[in-house]
């Protein structure tokens, strides 16, 4: 086996969390053709009993300890630099000199990045060939937070999005390959990175259809005679926080007017405080970390992704779909997702459609949502794959 050198931001395991699903297949799939030389970071005290499940598929590692308060302190230096917030976030001395170290024993001839703030210690080895997973294009994130922030955070967001779309270009232009989530994610890069477009591709997350299955008889966390909406994700991303408050706004006092019995549970880790207050609302049910989501979707009357600010593809969205839950998006959460609406899952463009697609399919026959769900399930299981779906790693890494 050839060596090759992983570099990823965050720890990818477990391999069922939400913004580590896509880390820990990509690692899985190279351990089986490399011999993976991996340096990361670990930024919760819980993920360090994860590290010997990710040691025993590389040759070697190297976890670097990271405390997120203090990096964001840290991180404001860049703007004495004229440098990307996201680049001193991730500035890790010992980590580095750990790739220098690696890179000179083991002679690597092959990187791959996963994210753009670890394209930093790369250039240690400018001579191999490079690939980098941007997943999504992280400037326009900013720049859409920017847009829905006021004075003076705004600025801030406005700023890092500017720095950190120089950096993305500079990367695509030194490496060899670029890939991205979507199809759609990687024609905004192009857009934004024209000079790189010959280089830039994309390939899809997949779903463990085998563990996302709605069969596998999982116990129903809800009171009896309960419905429950759901949704799921990592509480303490602004994305995924606004969605919620937003859907507690303007879209759950309609479906309570309707269905008197109806609660909302927002099911994920470490929700910030704003998500801690939603639940004083009448209805509204905020778990905090769960030790399994599968139940609490398997059990929900409906799923709701109802982001208003998005990048990639959304896992939340595929799981449902796996586990035949009807699901009702917005179009920001639906981008990049191959799926018909109004067959295999409903879209829903503002507060007032959003409450009605739901209302409809609660107040439809069983069998019109179910059959949503199947179809659903059916979709991923097509085209979903991540066998397929890593396919072309290989085949970036190995191109001469």
């Amino acid at each position: 086996m050839e060596d090759l050198l992983l570099l990823i931001h965050r720890i990818p395991y477990p391999p069922n969390k939400g913004d580590k699903i896509r880390s820990y297949h990509l690692l899985k799939h190279l351990a089986r053709h490399y011999r993976v030389h991996l340096a990361t970071f670990v930024d919760d005290q819980d993920d360090w009993q994860y590290v010997p499940h990710v040691e025993a598929l590389c040759a070697s590692s190297h976890f670097a300890p990271m405390n997120p308060l203090l990096a964001r302190v840290k991180s404001l230096s860049a703007l004495l630099k004229n440098r990307s917030l996201s680049l001193e976030y991730y500035r890790d001395a010992g980590l580095a000199r750990w790739v220098q170290d690696t890179v000179a024993a083991q002679g690597i001839e092959r990187v791959l990045v996963f994210s753009s703030a670890m394209a930093q210690y790369a250039d240690a080895c400018r001579g191999a060939r490079r690939v980098v997973d941007f997943c999504d294009v992280d400037s326009d994130k900013w720049r859409q937070y920017a847009e829905q922030k006021s004075f003076p955070m705004n600025l801030l967001y406005r700023y890092e999005a500017k720095q950190l779309l120089r950096y993305e270009r500079q990367v695509a232009r030194d490496y060899d390959a670029s890939l991205f989530v979507s199809a759609p994610e990687a024609e905004l890069f192009r857009r934004l990175a024209p000079e790189s477009s010959a280089k830039i591709g994309h390939f899809s997350n997949g779903v463990d259809t085998d563990y996302f299955t709605p069969d596998a008889g999982h116990a129903n966390p809800y009171a009896a005679g309960e419905r429950a909406l759901v949704f799921t994700g990592a509480m303490d991303y602004w994305p995924n926080v606004d969605a919620v408050q937003w859907f507690c706004d303007e879209v759950f006092p309609l479906l309570r007017q309707r269905f008197a019995d109806l609660n909302f549970y927002i099911v994920g880790s470490r929700p910030a405080p704003a998500v801690q207050a939603l639940a004083q609302r009448p209805g509204v049910r905020v778990t905090g970390t769960v030790p399994d989501v599968r139940p609490y979707i398997a059990h929900a009357a409906v799923a709701v992704a109802p982001l208003r600010i998005a990048r990639g593809i959304q896992n939340k969205v595929l799981e449902a779909m796996a586990m035949a839950t009807p699901v009702v998006v917005s179009p920001q959460a639906l981008e990049g997702i191959d799926a018909e609406p109004g067959s295999e899952l409903v879209l829903a463009e503002d507060a007032a459609a959003f409450a009605d697609a739901v209302g409809a399919l609660l107040a439809g026959q069983d069998s019109a949502a179910a059959a949503i769900g199947q179809a659903a399930r059916a979709k991923v299981q097509r085209r979903y794959s991540w066998a397929s779906n890593l396919a072309c790693i290989g085949e970036n890494l190995e191109c001469s």
